[in-house]
Protein backbone atom coordinates (compact mmCIF):
# COMPACT_ATOMS: atom_id res chain seq x y z
CA UNK A 1 0.00 0.00 0.00
CA UNK A 2 1.23 3.51 -0.84
CA UNK A 3 2.49 5.77 1.95
CA UNK A 4 0.35 8.72 0.81
CA UNK A 5 -2.68 9.38 -1.34
CA UNK A 6 -1.72 11.17 -4.56
CA UNK A 7 -4.51 13.76 -4.54
CA UNK A 8 -2.88 15.80 -7.31
CA UNK A 9 -2.97 12.99 -9.87
CA UNK A 10 -6.42 11.87 -8.71
CA UNK A 11 -7.72 15.43 -9.25
CA UNK A 12 -6.11 15.64 -12.69
CA UNK A 13 -7.72 12.33 -13.66
CA UNK A 14 -11.10 13.62 -12.51
CA UNK A 15 -10.70 16.91 -14.42
CA UNK A 16 -9.69 15.04 -17.58
CA UNK A 17 -12.79 12.86 -17.11
CA UNK A 18 -14.87 16.04 -16.98
CA UNK A 19 -13.33 17.21 -20.28
CA UNK A 20 -14.07 13.80 -21.83
CA UNK A 21 -17.72 13.99 -20.73
CA UNK A 22 -18.14 17.54 -22.04
CA UNK A 23 -16.56 16.71 -25.41
CA UNK A 24 -18.58 13.49 -25.66
CA UNK A 25 -21.78 15.50 -25.16
CA UNK A 26 -20.67 18.01 -27.84
CA UNK A 27 -19.87 15.15 -30.25
CA UNK A 28 -23.40 13.80 -29.81
CA UNK A 29 -25.47 17.00 -29.54
CA UNK A 30 -23.30 19.91 -30.74
CA UNK A 31 -22.30 22.99 -28.77
CA UNK A 32 -25.18 24.33 -26.68
CA UNK A 33 -25.89 28.07 -26.61
CA UNK A 34 -22.82 30.29 -26.56
CA UNK A 35 -20.45 27.60 -25.23
CA UNK A 36 -17.07 27.31 -26.93
CA UNK A 37 -13.68 26.02 -25.83
CA UNK A 38 -10.07 27.16 -25.86
CA UNK A 39 -7.89 24.08 -25.43
CA UNK A 40 -4.14 24.51 -25.06
CA UNK A 41 -2.13 21.33 -25.46
CA UNK A 42 1.47 20.17 -25.54
CA UNK A 43 2.43 19.59 -29.18
CA UNK A 44 5.49 17.61 -28.03
CA UNK A 45 3.39 14.95 -26.26
CA UNK A 46 4.32 11.63 -27.90
CA UNK A 47 0.69 10.71 -28.70
CA UNK A 48 -0.40 14.06 -30.21
CA UNK A 49 -1.11 13.80 -33.93
CA UNK A 50 -1.09 16.93 -36.09
CA UNK A 51 0.17 18.04 -39.48
CA UNK A 52 3.91 18.67 -39.75
CA UNK A 53 3.37 22.32 -40.69
CA UNK A 54 1.35 22.84 -37.49
CA UNK A 55 3.96 21.17 -35.28
CA UNK A 56 6.64 23.30 -36.99
CA UNK A 57 4.62 26.46 -36.35
CA UNK A 58 3.77 25.48 -32.74
CA UNK A 59 6.81 23.50 -31.54
CA UNK A 60 5.85 23.51 -27.84
CA UNK A 61 2.16 24.18 -27.36
CA UNK A 62 -0.87 25.20 -29.36
CA UNK A 63 -4.31 26.54 -28.51
CA UNK A 64 -7.30 25.48 -30.56
CA UNK A 65 -10.78 26.96 -30.49
CA UNK A 66 -13.81 24.71 -30.80
CA UNK A 67 -16.63 27.05 -31.73
CA UNK A 68 -18.01 27.82 -35.18
CA UNK A 69 -16.67 25.06 -37.40
CA UNK A 70 -15.33 21.68 -36.48
CA UNK A 71 -15.92 18.20 -37.83
CA UNK A 72 -15.32 14.54 -37.03
CA UNK A 73 -15.19 15.02 -33.25
CA UNK A 74 -14.47 11.52 -31.95
CA UNK A 75 -14.08 11.17 -28.19
CA UNK A 76 -12.34 8.15 -26.65
CA UNK A 77 -11.21 7.21 -23.15
CA UNK A 78 -7.67 8.46 -23.85
CA UNK A 79 -8.20 11.56 -26.01
CA UNK A 80 -10.16 13.08 -28.84
CA UNK A 81 -9.82 13.47 -32.59
CA UNK A 82 -11.21 16.52 -34.36
CA UNK A 83 -10.92 18.20 -37.73
CA UNK A 84 -10.44 21.97 -37.62
CA UNK A 85 -10.15 24.50 -40.41
CA UNK A 86 -6.87 26.40 -40.80
CA UNK A 87 -7.16 28.95 -43.64
CA UNK A 88 -9.61 26.82 -45.65
CA UNK A 89 -7.47 23.73 -45.03
CA UNK A 90 -9.26 21.14 -42.88
CA UNK A 91 -6.68 19.41 -40.69
CA UNK A 92 -7.29 16.37 -38.49
CA UNK A 93 -5.82 16.46 -34.97
CA UNK A 94 -5.61 13.89 -32.20
CA UNK A 95 -5.12 15.22 -28.67
CA UNK A 96 -4.73 12.87 -25.70
CA UNK A 97 -6.22 14.24 -22.48
CA UNK A 98 -2.89 14.13 -20.70
CA UNK A 99 -1.44 16.52 -23.33
CA UNK A 100 -3.99 19.20 -22.37
CA UNK A 101 -2.54 22.12 -20.41
CA UNK A 102 -5.65 24.32 -20.21
CA UNK A 103 -9.34 23.91 -20.99
CA UNK A 104 -11.41 27.10 -20.93
CA UNK A 105 -15.07 27.82 -21.71
CA UNK A 106 -15.13 31.64 -21.63
CA UNK A 107 -18.91 31.75 -22.15
CA UNK A 108 -19.38 30.67 -18.52
CA UNK A 109 -15.96 31.73 -17.15
CA UNK A 110 -14.93 28.12 -16.54
CA UNK A 111 -11.34 26.95 -16.81
CA UNK A 112 -9.00 24.13 -15.88
CA UNK A 113 -5.20 24.34 -15.78
CA UNK A 114 -2.96 21.28 -15.62
CA UNK A 115 0.65 21.14 -14.51
CA UNK A 116 3.23 20.99 -17.29
CA UNK A 117 4.01 17.46 -18.39
CA UNK A 118 7.55 16.20 -17.90
CA UNK A 119 9.24 13.88 -20.42
CA UNK A 120 12.37 11.79 -20.17
CA UNK A 121 14.64 13.92 -22.37
CA UNK A 122 17.22 11.11 -22.57
CA UNK A 123 14.71 8.98 -24.51
CA UNK A 124 13.75 11.79 -26.92
CA UNK A 125 15.43 12.66 -30.19
CA UNK A 126 17.25 16.01 -30.20
CA UNK A 127 14.68 17.46 -32.65
CA UNK A 128 11.83 16.50 -30.27
CA UNK A 129 13.02 18.61 -27.31
CA UNK A 130 10.53 21.50 -26.78
CA UNK A 131 11.51 25.03 -27.78
CA UNK A 132 10.10 28.35 -26.52
CA UNK A 133 6.88 29.34 -28.29
CA UNK A 134 4.24 32.03 -27.90
CA UNK A 135 0.78 30.80 -26.90
CA UNK A 136 -1.65 31.60 -29.69
CA UNK A 137 -5.21 30.85 -30.57
CA UNK A 138 -6.86 30.11 -33.88
CA UNK A 139 -10.24 31.81 -33.85
CA UNK A 140 -12.63 32.19 -36.81
CA UNK A 141 -13.06 35.69 -38.25
CA UNK A 142 -16.79 35.42 -39.03
CA UNK A 143 -19.45 36.33 -36.52
CA UNK A 144 -20.99 33.79 -34.14
CA UNK A 145 -24.30 32.33 -35.27
CA UNK A 146 -23.33 31.99 -38.93
CA UNK A 147 -22.66 28.38 -39.82
CA UNK A 148 -22.22 28.25 -43.59
CA UNK A 149 -19.27 25.88 -43.69
CA UNK A 150 -15.53 26.35 -43.22
CA UNK A 151 -14.34 29.74 -42.05
CA UNK A 152 -11.00 31.50 -42.24
CA UNK A 153 -8.90 31.35 -39.05
CA UNK A 154 -6.81 34.12 -37.59
CA UNK A 155 -4.06 33.91 -34.98
CA UNK A 156 -4.70 35.95 -31.86
CA UNK A 157 -2.89 36.25 -28.55
CA UNK A 158 -4.55 34.67 -25.52
CA UNK A 159 -3.39 37.54 -23.30
CA UNK A 160 -6.68 39.39 -23.80
CA UNK A 161 -8.57 36.39 -22.31
CA UNK A 162 -6.45 36.14 -19.18
CA UNK A 163 -7.51 37.82 -15.96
Amino acid sequence: MAQTIDYGNLMHDAMRGLIRKVLDSVAKDGLPGEHHFFITFDTMHPDVELADWLSDRYPEEMTIVIQHWFDNLDVTDDGFAITLNFGDNPEPLYIPYDAIRTFVDPSVEFGLRFETQEYDVEEMEEDDIPHDAEVTSLEPKEEAGKDDGPKEAEIVSLDKFRK
